[in-house]
């Protein structure tokens, strides 16, 4: 009997994907592949592998420390996973997340079978992807390590290849010869030619004392760094935190640069298992646009849009009318606080505005109008001088922080549901239609007792309203101020 352990890598930002992707809320969150999100699917794929021969344990879901209550928030719409967050206190790369899983899932003794997938990838075929998945849990039951190598359609030089060697062995898996890094367009249209390179998925299927085991081999300094941080962990519930000061000194890298493209040719069995899904990574918004239900003039239309003589045309409209006239091949996606424009050949370079954005010190590279906490969300619906407008809905049963701000008051108007409402020695109810003013350096705490959401519309006013101007008292998530 084959134990596996799905691992879910859920970090990094999507930038390719912004403005709908952004590093507080990054594309893995979004739904842009059925009526999920991307996260929900990995979730689920990994966990729909039981066969005769295969257990499926606990999962582990390696993210950022800023993303745990989002990731929370979507795993209540499957109650019958059972999840542990690993949570990484910064980006250390790919390497570095499968050693803290590795180290976890053979923490009691324990050597289950890893299957370990990105968050931000979907497949059109779910059959052949488990058939793909239970192959390879199968192949790297005798300590070998197993990719999956999607089937190269076309020649794409945004992915890497891995070239196999020989024939498919009786299990269903290839050795594999070598990896080969993103090529030229000539070089990838060599590839796809020769029919012997596929792409790499990502996706590896091996033993976690294979991974630890291949670490002493490969990189021993990453897995001394990431022991010293897990060592010394905090746990709290379902959150595994390794300590942030030894994290910071692990060594930055990739498992494939880590670990397995140094496989071939030594002593660690690396094998590849073909799969042909309908696998995409939907690394940019060209790839989203290929994906989508294109109408006969080859576009692709998400929301409130209209185009007239247009083709080969993708267009995101998030919170109003969108209309084109006359265009090809363009990205057009449009949110509450931004809008993207870009040739659809050239959608690989958006990450290069959102690096614009950082330099520039704007906040639409990290949050959207609409920002995710906790509690609830909370949306900026209007700013000016000396004043800004929240919708502001607070999910039943949770509340805000005991906090006060230095430099503003605030004015609360119930919308929907029922408000306790903490106003420094005070404790009041409200209801819809009803308000009350929280002066400049009050202690305050807004909170739903009520079993619907509550909504309310919050006015602020004074001489700095930036989101850093907390102070907080109690949190019952464990923040600290401005989380």
């Amino acid at each position: 009997m084959n134990l596996i352990t799905p691992v879910i890598l859920c970090g990094g930002s999507g930038t390719r994907l912004w403005p709908l992707s952004r590093s507080g809320f990054p594309k893995q969150f979004l739904v842009l592949s059925g009526n999920t999100s991307l996260f929900h699917q990995a979730i689920e794929r990994a966990n729909g592998l039981v066969a005769e021969d295969i257990v499926v344990g606990d999962t582990l879901i390696v993210t950022g420390e800023e993303h745990r209550f989002l990731v929370l928030d979507q795993l209540r719409e499957q109650p019958k996973v059972n999840a542990t967050l690993l949570l990484e206190p910064m980006g250390r790369n790919t390497a570095p997340a499968l050693t803290l899983a590795a180290l976890k899932a053979s923490e009691n003794g324990d050597d289950p079978i890893l299957v370990v997938t990105p968050a931000d990838q979907t497949v059109e075929d779910n059959a052949a992807f488990t058939m793909a998945l239970q192959k390879s849990i199968r192949a790297a039951a005798d300590g070998s390590i197993v990719i999956l190598g999607i089937k190269a359609n076309k020649p794409e030089t945004g992915f890497g290849y891995i070239k196999k060697r020989g024939k498919m062995a009786e299990n269903g898996a290839y050795t594999v010869d070598f990896f080969a890094e993103k090529p030229n367009l000539e070089m990838a249209e060599q590839y796809v030619a020769s029919g012997d390179y596929a792409w790499n998925s990502g996706i590896f299927i091996l033993k976690a004392s294979t991974w630890l085991n291949a670490l002493v081999h490969f990189n021993p300094e990453i897995l001394s760094a990431t022991k010293r941080a897990y060592a010394k962990k905090m746990v709290d519930a379902q959150f595994v935190r390794p300590n942030q000061a030894d994290f910071a000194k692990i060594p930055s890298n990739s498992v494939d640069y880590a670990v397995l493209e140094k496989c071939p040719g030594s002593a660690f069995a690396i094998k590849m298992v073909p799969l042909d899904a309908g696998w995409n990574d939907l690394g940019s918004w060209d790839a989203v646009w290929e994906l989508g239900s294109q109408d006969g003039n080859g576009n692709v239309v998400y929301g409130d849009a209209l185009l007239e003589d247009a083709r080969n045309t993708f267009v995101y409209s998030n919170s109003r009318l969108v209309t084109a006239v006359g265009v090809d091949d363009l990205i057009v996606v449009e949110t509450a606080d931004a809008v993207l424009v870009a040739d659809k050949s050239k959608s690989q370079h958006v990450k290069k505005i959102v690096s614009d954005l950082i330099k520039l010190n704007r906040s639409e590279h990290a949050l959207p109008r609409k920002v995710h906490r906790p509690w609830g969300w909370y949306d900026s619906i209007d700013e000016g001088e000396r004043f800004k407008v929240k919708r502001i809905q607070v999910k039943p049963g949770a509340s805000l922080s005991l906090q006060m701000h230095h430099h503003r008051a605030e004015h609360w108007i119930v919308v929907k549901g029922v408000a306790e409402i903490t106003n420094g020695d005070k404790v009041i109810t409200l209801t819809e239609n009803q308000s009350t003013f929280i002066p400049q350096g009050q202690t305050h705490r807004l909170a739903n007792p009520g079993k619907t959401p509550l909504e309310i519309i919050e006015v602020q006013s004074g001489s700095y309203l930036g989101e850093d101007d907390i102070v907080r008292f109690e949190d019952t998530y464990g923040r600290s101020d401005n989380k």
